[in-house]
């Protein structure tokens, strides 16, 4: 099935009748055994237990600018290509993203507080993510705002589009400004910086999480889908009644 085919909703429903329950039972797997490798992992030597908050909140953390790109991507699809199911995956995707956003901050501010004495520092990373967050929020209210589907997805797609100069600067903000936020330590050109008793599980987590972003955006798709099927029916029926 090619990415046309998918253009068509009906094409797009069946696809995600057969792949969502075997993404959501992949994703149930590697959640526990994440959960399980992360409740096992060493305590660090400086941070001791709180370290591990690290396997919800570095995920949530890329989950949540992921969730932007997926966006922006749907944006070039409504604007550009006019594929019929960008807008769907555009703002079937913003509520899951500013979820893992939230997850970020406040996992964040739990991890800060023993760490640096204070929940919350007004630094280019903690501040460039809650902008992301209003960003998502802004996003949401504008599909809500409007009426129609196709006038608010192109206004949400510009919106998008215009937001997406945040994530390059969520990523090196700890590179360009002094931040009490720690540098990168996992993606890195000279190689991850963290032990092997905690990076494993790390990136079991990680995948866990990115299949779990993927599991509720397939299935969010799915229902925004069928949710414009009875939006229609209700339309064509009040039409009917009316005598048009």
């Amino acid at each position: 099935m090619t990415l046309i085919d998918l253009a068509n909703p009906t094409k797009f429903l069946s696809l995600t009748a057969r792949v969502l329950p075997w993404l959501a039972g992949a994703t149930a797997i590697l959640l526990l055994i994440g959960f399980y490798q992360a409740a096992m992992a060493p305590d660090d030597y400086q941070q001791g237990a709180t370290v591990k908050i690290m396997f919800i909140h570095v995920p949530a953390a890329l989950l949540g600018m992921i969730g932007w790109g997926v966006m922006s991507l749907a944006a070039l699809g409504t604007l550009v290509w006019r594929h019929p199911l960008a807008d769907v995956a555009a703002k079937a995707a913003a509520p899951i993203g500013a979820a893992f956003t939230l997850m970020c901050l406040v996992t964040g501010s739990l991890w800060g507080r023993p760490m640096w004495g204070t929940y919350w520092v007004w630094d280019a990373r903690l501040t460039s993510v809650l902008v992301l967050l209003l960003m998502y929020l802004g996003v949401i209210a504008l599909w809500r705002t409007i009426d129609d589907p196709t006038r608010a997805a192109r206004a949400a797609a510009v919106l998008t589009l215009v937001g997406a100069i945040n994530i390059p600067i969520i990523k090196f903000s700890v590179d360009w400004w002094n931040t009490l936020h720690q540098p990168a330590s996992v993606l890195r050109l000279d190689g991850s910086t963290i032990h092997p008793a905690i990076l494993v599980p790390l990136i079991v987590m990680l995948v866990a999480f990115t299949l779990l972003f993927l599991t509720l955006h397939l299935a969010a798709m799915r229902n925004e889908i069928l949710r414009r099927r009875v939006r229609t029916m209700m339309m064509m029926r009040a039409d009917a009644r009316a005598g048009f």
